[in-house]
């Protein structure tokens, strides 16, 4: 059945994360048929909406107020309602993001309808549409399927594949006015200590490091090897606990929830809480000192050995095959 699906296209930085093109290709699966209407707020995102319909949107609908500039639950909410009240959707797609995981909650409270939140996968089967994900810290999934009423779901980034950008593609840019009041909360100043470069939640490559590393400056190496594949540096709770990187690095059950395509685990045991957060990356490389850790069982390739050794040899293997590519 064609439904109308709103995408929440999501910016920072003023540009688009690229969960709202994944976002766009699971609007696409949800609609059958129907017209996917992406979504964006913020306080001067107009411009973005052209390469949302590039990406697959039909046409998009764009709330801009200075109080949408920094995002808070309540303007946001606020927002997107009043984009919803006028498009009267019946399928709604986030991304399961920081962001995505505040709003959508929210939103469906006040819809009164149900939420399918960190979606992995979605397809048709039988007629229905059945979202696929994971439950017990990643040891397991589930599948779920929506028989009434809204569908709503957020999706967990690096698990869609968008569809091909096609500059070709036209869709309508339209905006709507939203009276956005008595907000509770108002940000004076964003203090960002994350790492530049790739966003860690998005990065297609992921050089992690453990209590293995050391030190803070144990983490060169891994930054170097992570420059050399365009990727991100993570970090296990024990390597932030130990004050050798920041918490906004931390991948597992208490911090980020991580799918690339190669994930290199370095000097890291592999306790649970960090499994729940990587496990599910599509190639994994264990580099460990212990045969016998954990991290091991998980791991598609696995290198006994010291990663102040291993990883120089890695990132010089990688430099050559760069050289010798281009």
């Amino acid at each position: 059945m064609a439904r109308k699906v709103l995408v929440l296209g999501e910016v920072r930085d003023n540009a688009l994360r690229n969960v709202s093109f994944e976002a766009v290709a699971a609007g696409k699966t949800v609609a059958e048929g129907g017209e996917v209407v992406g979504v964006l707020l913020g306080s001067s995102v107009s411009a973005l909406g052209n390469e949302l319909v590039q990406y697959g949107a039909d046409r998009v609908v764009v709330v801009e107020d200075e109080k949408l500039e920094q995002y808070t639950s309540d303007g946001y909410s606020q927002a997107l309602m009043a984009v919803i009240d006028q498009e009267s959707p019946e399928g709604i797609i986030f991304g399961h993001t920081a962001l995505g995981k505040d709003l959508a909650p929210k939103i469906a409270s006040k819809l009164g309808s149900g939420l399918i939140s960190d979606a992995t996968a979605l397809e048709e089967a039988g007629g229905n549409l059945v979202f696929t994900r994971p439950i017990y810290s990643g040891k397991a999934f589930e599948k779920k399927i929506v028989t009434d009423g809204l569908i709503f779901a957020t999706i967990r980034p690096n698990n869609i594949d968008p569809l091909e950008k096609d500059e070709s593609r036209s869709g309508d840019v339209s905006s709507v006015t939203a009276d956005i009041k008595d907000l509770r909360t108002i940000i004076k100043d964003v203090v960002r200590k994350a790492s530049e470069g790739v966003d860690l939640s998005e990065a297609k490559v992921v050089i992690a490091g453990g209590r293995g590393v050391k030190s803070e400056d144990g983490f060169e190496p891994l930054k170097e090897l992570a420059d050399v594949l365009g990727g991100a540096v993570g970090a296990s709770r024990g390597a932030c606990d130990a004050d050798y990187c920041d918490y906004s690095l931390q991948i597992g059950q208490t911090g980020k929830v991580v799918t690339p395509d190669l994930y290199i685990a370095c000097g890291i045991s592999g306790a649970i809480q960090h499994l729940a957060g990587m496990s599910n990356s599509k190639v994994i490389v264990a580099i460990n000192k212990d045969p016998e850790a954990n991290i091991f069982n998980v791991a598609d390739y696995g290198i006994v050995g010291d990663l102040f050794e291993v990883v120089p040899l890695l990132t010089e293997e990688f430099k050559k095959l760069k050289v010798s590519s281009s």
